[in-house]
């Protein structure tokens, strides 16, 4: 197999003005150096064309959606980031009063635990290895469907079993 991948500038500024648009929809900033940022947006299209998902090209994906899935742009760290440094891990979103030039971008940390750092972490007090969720989580017993809510759906999205249908996973 092939590792590189090829990425037009045609495909760079299609997502690029895309992602302008659809950020600035929702609140969000794309980093105002528009040549870093296109750069980020190269790296995020290659991992899309290897991966089939547009994993973070700052940080090394397994290649396995299911461990890479809190790195996939937006990832689950980009608004704690931008609430505290201004930008998210590498850049891409900046916060107002970066984008006005008020804060200067600075080194954002990594937040992500290792695989066995998750499996490992628990809460103080709870035994090790057991992780906590903030909702209890249902499983459609039909299809295998998860949700992560106070109550399960009254009919499920996917194969649309009633809600007598689903038990308590976690």
């Amino acid at each position: 197999m092939n590792s590189v991948v090829d990425v037009t500038p045609a495909e760079i500024e299609s997502f690029f003005e895309q992602l302008k648009k659809d950020s600035e929809s929702s609140g969000y900033h794309l980093n105002p150096d528009e040549t870093f940022t296109k750069e980020l947006m190269r790296g995020l299209i290659i991992n899309q064309k290897r991966y089939g998902y547009a994993s973070c090209p700052c940080r090394l994906s397994e290649g396995d959606t299911w461990k890479d899935r809190d790195i996939v742009c937006p990832c689950d760290y980009r608004d704690p980031d931008l609430s505290e440094f201004g930008a998210c891990y590498c850049a891409l979103y900046v916060s107002q009063a970066v984008l006005k030039r008020e804060k200067q971008l600075e080194p954002v940390p990594e937040r992500r635990l290792s695989l066995d750092e998750k499996l490992t972490s628990s809460p103080p007090g709870s035994p090790r290895g057991v992780m906590t969720v903030a909702y209890p989580v249902w499983r459609c017993k039909v299809c295998g469907y998860l949700c992560a809510r106070e109550q399960p759906p009254d009919v499920c999205p996917i194969c649309k079993a009633k809600k007598e249908r689903f038990e308590r996973f976690l």
